[in-house]
Parts: C-alpha cells; sequence; structure tokens
C-alpha cells in the first residue's frame, strides 16, 4: 500500500525513520546537490581529513547537475541522475552525516548495503521531468567546487518535491517488494 507523505527536509529523526519504502514524498526544505565529480573530492576530502566547504552533518542530497538557469529561471533542467554512479562514495558520505539521497535507479550490491548499513534512506525522482522538477526549486547557490560547473555543490530550496521511498531505513527495498508483489498477485 502506498501512502503519501509530505516531509520537512528539517524534521528530526524520528520522521526519517517514519518513512516506509513505496511512500510518495513530497520533500520541502534545503538539500545539496551531488554528481560524480563532486561525490568524489568529497570523498578525497573526507579520506584526507580536510575541511569540506559545507557542512554534511543531518544533510539531505540531491545526485543532480542541473543545468544553467536561463533569463528569470531559479534554475535550469535539475532532474535525478543515476546514484549507482556515485555508489563508491557513498559509505564515507553516510559517515559524514548525509542521511538521505535522492536520485534515481535501482541500487544492488554495495550501493543498497551502503543505504542499510547507515541506516540511510534512499528516495527517488523521476527522470526525464527535469524541466518540471526544476519548477519545485525556489532558490539554488553554488556552496562549494563552483570550478566543477554544473557538478559544483549547489544549494537548493525544494518546494513539494515529488518522490518515493525506494530503501527505508529498516532496510526495505521498494524495488525488490514492488516487484515480488507484481509476480505473485493473480492476473499477472
Amino acid at each position: 500500500m502506498i501512502r503519501s507523505v509530505e516531509w520537512q527536509l528539517t524534521a528530526p529523526e524520528s520522521e526519517l525513520s517514519a518513512l516506509r519504502a513505496g511512500d510518495a514524498v513530497e520533500l520541502s526544505g534545503r538539500v545539496l546537490s551531488l554528481r560524480d565529480a563532486s561525490a568524489a573530492r568529497l570523498a578525497r576530502a573526507l579520506s584526507a581529513r580536510e575541511d569540506l566547504p559545507v557542512s554534511l552533518e543531518h544533510r539531505i542530497m540531491y545526485a543532480v547537475g542541473p543545468s544553467p538557469a536561463k533569463p528569470g529561471q531559479v534554475i535550469g533542467s535539475a532532474g535525478p541522475t543515476t546514484t549507482a554512479r556515485m555508489g563508491r562514495y557513498l559509505p564515507a558520505l553516510f559517515a559524514a552525516g548525509v542521511r538521505a539521497i535522492i536520485g534515481k535507479g535501482e541500487l544492488h550490491g554495495q550501493d543498497m548495503t551502503a543505504f542499510t548499513e547507515h541506516g540511510a534512506v534512499y528516495l527517488a525522482a523521476i527522470g526525464g521531468l527535469g524541466a518540471l522538477l526544476a519548477k519545485r526549486i525556489s532558490e539554488a547557490r553554488v556552496v562549494g567546487y563552483e570550478d566543477l560547473g554544473p557538478e559544483a555543490l549547489f544549494e537548493l530550496e525544494l518546494t513539494a518535491f515529488p518522490s518515493v521511498v525506494i530503501i527505508d531505513r529498516q532496510g526495505n527495498n521498494f524495488h525488490e517488494t514492488a516487484r515480488h508483489q507484481w509476480r505473485t498477485e493473480p492476473g499477472t
């Protein structure tokens, strides 16, 4: 059963723990962007115990490389990118305090395990809707690694940003449970 939840990104840990795989969630609040180059640079800095441009403690990160904004826009197209491409960096980011990742795509093996081992939540946004999702971003500013262009670290203000919980803190995986349900229901 899918339930719909509105979630403020500043909510306490107990509310993050209450999210369940399959929940349709509208996210509101500030997130940090994450792309391959920024993930790699953050992981290197964490490994070298260097200062980060922004704290990752209790943060949500959105796997996105936004297009440049056109005149009058806050941000250009801002659809999710494939989370698995950043999988090798996730354990370091979670250890530094990241609570959840918004992205797209199914996760397997070590990528999925990183979420369950660190009690992190994986939310998916729908790929191919970058222009529409950008309308749910009311503010965007670079907070680190400006030299990386669209892969820089952006702080984004989301308003009623649509997503689905794929992996919850209990380790439930919506992709797996939905696939099992569809295979076992009569008439499928």
